[in-house]
């Protein structure tokens, strides 16, 4: 059984653990304010960079859907969500990357500061929509990462794209970062809630796992559902051809 010394150490080992964080997150919080402070101009240059890249992936998926909906008569899109990264975010993982702290180096670097998310209806349609924005000629596919066929450990599923988008500007174009994650309603649902419940606090760590398996579990059976409306869509579809 510990003693109450032992216990002491302990407990002052993870109050120092926890201020060394603490004081390594505020003096690299300082560094990215006074990164924005001296370079507030390119900064916010950048930013709209970033909101015009979102404005143009957008727009390529709103016409897709308008022609796959004249052609299948339906459309295959069921929303599109976008964000831009907050300063605070985009400073966590400066630090988590450990990359040098310059508007250069968070252009290169962190490459989904832009965010598009395209919900579909069925499993299928993520692979023919994002087959049919992969084609066009201006979008440079950096990076895909297909989490539907290979689901994280937690049960998070996903297909997301790192591309690259000309934006068109006064006197020149420049390429911009975004991702793009694509989804079924249903995975859209699980990763909605996941995210939620996975930030709440205070939670005991054999709880903690029981709701991670849980939250898997939950994944397996949404997988499922997103296959047997997949299935159901099929046999309409041959049914009509008929």
């Amino acid at each position: 059984m510990r003693n109450l010394e032992d216990i002491k150490r302990s407990g002052f080992k993870i109050i120092e653990q926890k201020r060394e964080e603490f004081m390594k997150q505020s003096i690299l919080s300082d560094e990215f304010l006074d990164l924005l402070d001296k370079n507030k101009k390119p900064f916010d240059l950048l930013m709209s960079y970033y909101r015009c890249a979102v404005m143009e992936i957008e727009t390529k998926f709103r016409v897709l859907d308008q022609e796959y909906s004249l052609e299948y008569d339906g459309n295959p899109i069921e929303s599109i969500k976008s964000r831009i990264k907050s300063y605070d975010s985009i400073a966590r993982k400066v630090r988590r990357k450990n990359i040098p702290m310059t508007i250069e180096s968070l252009e290169e670097n962190i490459r989904d500061i832009a965010g598009v998310r395209v919900v579909c209806s069925f499993p299928e349609d993520i692979y023919e929509l994002a087959d049919s924005f992969l084609r066009q000629d201006d979008i440079t596919l950096i990076e895909m990462k297909d989490y539907i066929k290979n689901p994280k450990p937690s049960g998070y599923r996903s297909l997301h794209l790192i591309v690259q988008v000309p934006i068109f500007l006064q006197k020149t174009k420049k390429y911009v970062y975004v991702e793009v994650q694509l989804r079924t309603i249903a995975m859209d649902f699980w990763a909605s809630l996941e995210h939620k419940l996975r930030y709440k606090k205070n939670i005991p760590e054999d709880e903690a796992k029981l709701i991670a398996q849980e939250l898997y579990d939950c994944s397996v059976e949404s997988a499922k559902l997103d296959e047997r409306m997949q299935k159901i869509r099929s046999m309409m579809n041959k049914g009509e051809s008929e």
